[in-house]
């Protein structure tokens, strides 16, 4: 057996080996019992799935989805200790398929002496189908009982079949009171930070920039400790805080779960006719990093898709945006993404075109071969005029209000209604217009 995982059943205590303050903060306050877990009250409350399991000694291969510093490597930690079983941590990025058959052959040679391994596998999403495959058979076999941490959605992450074998649990952001309780805890049980004083405003910068993840928090905690090291009294305000953090942490990753939650929200925001909401998520996507024309392109489709003919200006101002975030660049591009997010979630909404181009596409899916009217064909050749291409054809511009009343689609169309424009806005002169010219074919559709 290799040397690379002879470590790895260990429990964590075992870090305390090396002087306290060369192990991280997060580390050295990671809950060791179910009792001593904040958060997550849904799953470890007193009818939570996970404390039952946990006090029932029957673990199942599982997938832990949730933010980062939520608690999902402390969750799988306690189940090894439940059951008192080897625990092995590999990393999806730094691990491949041979590994993974080692550690199932070590697995095995456990299992014959009555003891159980426990596989965490963190970022379980960043495993290609090959390397999720290779667990199939030793999941189903129970040599191992795999628990796997994501903060993707694993319903498009995870094969099929590893996901049918595995339960899901949904591990939800730190609330405000989750995270002051850790933050409380570690003063309180931390020998190397015990007797620090936090100033009240330090205490809620700490929680306000963490993002709800409790290791950033915790990380921050120590680089302020650390930054007044030596300094009396020991105690650390929020000028501190925010010396440790530099930037904010956000819970956004641009290829991520968040980056399509916080664009969903916004473009639905648009689409609501709620201003308020859109420039909000406009602000965190642009605080974010957010490339800001990926938001300027999708303006762009949904000044068609959603607003269309009730002001067809939408189109024209929503490219204008695109153009103008291309030339300034941030962050000057952020007052133009605003004037046209609040230009467009304020103008009337119409998906009118959006249906009629379905409907059509749908009829041209289903009947793909039907022949273009004789009438309105092309005929640039004197075969064509022979054949009786554009004969019978009557342009319009020679008729009283530049209108003949003539027909357009197949005969096996005849009468059908794609576009049917709304009341709204601008649509709705298009609308009296189409009706007056075609009230009797819609009186014959009808």
């Amino acid at each position: 057996m290799s040397k690379k995982y002879s470590n790895l059943n260990r429990d964590t205590s075992s870090l305390f080996k090396a002087p306290k303050s060369a192990v991280p903060l997060a580390e050295r306050v990671r809950p060791r019992a179910l009792s001593e877990f904040i958060g997550q009250d849904h799953l470890l409350g007193k009818d939570g799935v996970i404390k039952k399991l946990i006090e029932s000694g029957s673990i199942p291969a599982m997938i832990l989805w949730g933010p980062p510093g939520t608690g999902k490597t402390t969750l799988a930690r306690l189940f090894a200790g439940t059951l008192k079983a080897e625990f092995i941590q590999i990393n999806a990025i730094s691990s491949g398929v041979k590994d993974l058959r080692e550690i199932v052959e070590r697995a095995q040679k456990s299992l014959e002496v009555g003891t159980k391994t426990i596989l965490f596998i963190d970022e379980i999403h960043r495993f290609n189908k090959a390397q999720q495959a290779a667990l199939l058979k030793s999941v189903e076999e129970g040599t191992i009982i795999a628990i796997g941490a994501t903060t993707e959605n694993p319903s498009f992450e995870v094969i099929s079949p590893l996901l049918s074998r595995c339960q899901v649990y949904t591990l939800d952001s730190l609330t405000g009171d989750d995270l002051e309780r850790i933050l409380e805890r570690a003063l309180d049980i931390d020998e190397v930070i015990n007797g620090v004083t936090l100033a009240e405003d330090a205490r809620e910068e700490l929680i306000r920039l963490s993002g709800g993840d409790a290791r950033v928090m915790l990380n921050a905690l120590e680089v302020s400790f650390n930054l007044g090291r030596g300094q009396a009294p020991a105690r650390i305000d929020k000028s501190r805080v925010r010396e440790a953090y530099q930037t904010q942490h956000y819970k956004y990753d641009q290829s991520g779960e968040e980056h399509y939650n916080t664009i969903s929200a916004f473009i639905k925001s648009v689409r609501g006719s709620d201003p308020d909401a859109a420039v909000y998520y406009l602000a965190r996507m642009l605080e974010a990093g957010e490339d800001p024309k990926f938001i300027a392109r999708r303006l762009i489709i949904l000044a068609s898709e959603d607003i269309g003919n009730a002001e067809p200006y939408a189109l024209t101002l929503a490219t204008s945006c695109f153009t103008a975030v291309h030339y300034v660049g941030m962050p000057e591009a952020n007052l133009i993404l605003s004037q046209a997010t609040t230009f467009l979630a304020s103008c009337p909404k119409s998906n009118s075109s959006t249906i009629a181009i379905a409907k059509a596409m749908s009829d041209v899916e289903e009947k793909p071969y039907i022949p273009i009217p004789i009438h309105l064909r092309n005929a640039p050749t004197k075969l064509m005029k022979d054949l009786g291409y554009g004969k019978g054809y009557k342009y319009s511009h020679n008729y009283e209000d530049h209108f003949v009343d003539q027909g357009y689609l197949p005969d096996e169309l005849k009468g059908r209604i794609y576009y049917d424009p709304t009341e709204i806005g601008k649509e709705a002169n298009l609308k009296k217009y189409l009706e007056r010219f075609w009230k009797k074919r819609r009186k014959e559709e009808d």
